[in-house]
């Protein structure tokens, strides 16, 4: 497993932001690392996009930041030139994926099937994202297929919130899971970070609770 993936894994929890403002970016990402989770995926569903993991990136340069909704290997370039040090995709582009690899560029593309799932390992991977989990079935249908990919592991992303997050950072071929409550867009344009940093301390303090019990 890529080292950056792996580390992605320790946090449990990686915020999905959707995020257009630049200079809110610093503030931003400090107040996720202040709350534990020194780790974002920054959506590019948004013009500004780039610009926020760019100011990101320049103000918290030990926190994981990655690209989220990448669909193009133009993407991928502008985004890694922009600092991101991940990629994430809704679905599974094999162009895209196989441009990640050859690069060595960490990717973590989405899937909803089996056959999406053997695709993924066939071109290298041993990480995907399952998405969008709650709709296609949740941990019920994570379950059910992982019993056949042994190696395969998981980051959910789609319908979590904290009140089912829990049962997924329970079972073991969970890497992580991909949270938008945690900085949703109106707390970001509202310049709430207090409330950011919260939301961050509370799924942090989830996380910790229930793999530092595991590990125990």
């Amino acid at each position: 497993m890529d080292k950056v993936i792996e580390k992605l894994g320790t946090f449990g929890i990686v915020p999905v932001v959707t995020a257009d403002d630049e200079k809110k970016a610093g503030k931003l990402g400090q107040a996720l690392c202040d709350g534990g989770l020194a780790c974002a995926e920054i959506t590019l569903r948004c013009d500004g996009a780039l610009e926020v993991i760019r100011e990101m990136s320049a103000a918290c340069p030990d926190m994981l930041i990655g690209a989220g909704t990448v669909l193009k290997i133009d993407q991928v370039q502008a985004a890694v030139e922009a600092g991101a040090r991940f990629i994430v995709s809704p679905g599974l582009n094999p162009k895209v994926v196989r441009y990640c690899v050859e690069q060595h560029i960490p990717v973590i593309p989405g899937t909803a099937t089996p056959s999406e799932m053997e695709l993924a390992m066939e071109l290298g991977l041993d990480v995907v994202k399952f998405f969008p989990a709650q709709p296609m079935g949740g941990l019920a249908f994570i379950k059910a297929v992982a019993a056949p990919y042994t190696n395969l592991k998981f980051m959910p992303t789609g319908g979590l919130n904290p009140e089912n997050v829990t049962d997924y950072l329970k079972y073991d071929r969970i890497l992580a899971c991909g949270g938008s409550w945690i900085a949703p867009k109106k707390l970001i344009d509202a310049g709430d970070f207090d409330r950011i940093r919260a939301l961050a301390k509370e799924a942090d303090t989830l996380v910790r609770s229930i793999r530092d019990t595991k590990e125990d």
